[in-house]
């Protein structure tokens, strides 16, 4: 009993500081100090707003693939070939 509760404090001792070196590294290392230059300006050939809506409906795509691939039972090159043409498909 004793070494539970030993191994136990021990166990949250070091998740805690692991935490707090974490949050640390987190507030001082990835954020940059001055803001990036305004001179950098988007193509007017690719919006920014294309992008993400055009990634959430490859992914809503992708995902609902698998679901047939899965459903369907297809595995190793079958599958692959299969998620080659759903993916490609309109």
């Amino acid at each position: 009993m004793r070494f539970s509760s030993v191994a136990a404090a021990v166990c949250l001792w070091l998740y805690s500081a692991a935490g707090g070196f974490a949050a640390a590294s987190a507030q001082t290392g990835d954020t940059p100090a001055t803001p990036a230059p305004a001179a950098a300006k988007p193509s007017p050939a690719a919006p920014a707003a294309a992008p993400s809506g055009d990634a959430a409906a490859k992914h809503a795509k992708r995902t609902a693939c698998l679901r047939q691939a899965k459903d369907k039972k297809l595995v190793g090159a079958d599958k692959t070939s299969f998620l080659k043409g759903c993916i490609a498909a309109p």
